[in-house]
């Protein structure tokens, strides 16, 4: 039977964390510098471990003005030493509760840089495999952090999205363009399953590019969440496609 991870961002303040638990399969967890505190971040580590959802590190960019979103200057340096203080911090708190991080998916401008700057990305596999060579990288499907993960000897998950649009050479539309969002919930569903049964979406200028899928990110942040994480799941299921854990495999 074919399956598919559904991973979401928690602890960033969507409200509404309680109800996505129950839906979906691995959980992000901010780690209190791009948003969320030490409290966030034990709270959320206990909601995904009640529910049986895989639990993972969040680390962003020290900017919460901008809640790690803007494109600041980084050094493949500082990059992984955000990795490491981030992905420690939240790995103790859960052993302290008797729980563990599966997997590490860098936020925002960080995970976009580490998807097109290799330099940035092995920096990060580095760092991740030093805290524990067992946890499972999280990217962008075709972006340059999978293959430094591979060659930094590390498990990766290839990550698509539902409510994104692709650029021809795979590449996420940027957020500032019109057609960089997906808006109907029935072509966003329809996107995951054909990408997920075909390993084909349909890039901005009508051209069908192939793609791998290990996970789905489920954005937690949007008015219409709860009812799309239903509605996919539901989907899902009526295709035939099961719903797991990516670190569990």
């Amino acid at each position: 039977m074919t399956t598919i991870d559904l991973n979401c961002d928690l602890g960033e303040g969507a409200g509404h964390d309680a109800e996505l638990i129950p839906l979906i399969t691995s959980a992000n967890i901010a780690c209190g510098v791009h948003a969320g505190d030490h409290q966030t971040m034990i709270e959320s580590i206990e909601l995904a471990a009640s529910a049986g959802v895989s639990i993972g590190a969040h680390p962003g960019l020290n900017d919460r003005l901008g809640m790690g979103r803007r494109d600041v200057p980084l050094t493949p340096a500082a990059a992984a030493d955000l990795i490491a203080v981030q992905v420690g911090e939240l790995s103790q708190l859960a052993q302290l509760r008797g729980a563990k991080v599966t997997h590490v998916k860098p936020h925002g401008a960080l995970y976009h840089r580490a998807a097109r700057d290799y330099s940035v990305a092995d920096s990060i596999a580095k760092a991740v495999r030093s805290i524990n060579p067992a946890l499972v990288l999280f990217g962008l499907a075709g972006g340059e952090l999978l293959r430094a993960g591979r060659a930094r000897g590390l498990r990766v998950a290839s990550e698509v999205f539902a409510d994104r649009t692709y650029q021809p050479d795979g590449s996420l539309t940027p957020r500032g363009r019109d057609d960089a969002l997906i808006t109907d919930e029935a072509d966003a569903v329809g996107q995951i399953l054909r990408i997920v049964q075909e390993g084909v979406v349909r890039a901005t200028d009508g051209s069908d590019l192939q793609i791998a899928a290990d996970t789905v990110c489920l954005h937690g942040d949007g008015a219409q969440a709860l009812a799309f994480a239903w509605r996919l799941r539901a989907e899902l299921a009526t295709a035939g496609i099961a719903v797991k854990s990516f670190t569990e495999g």
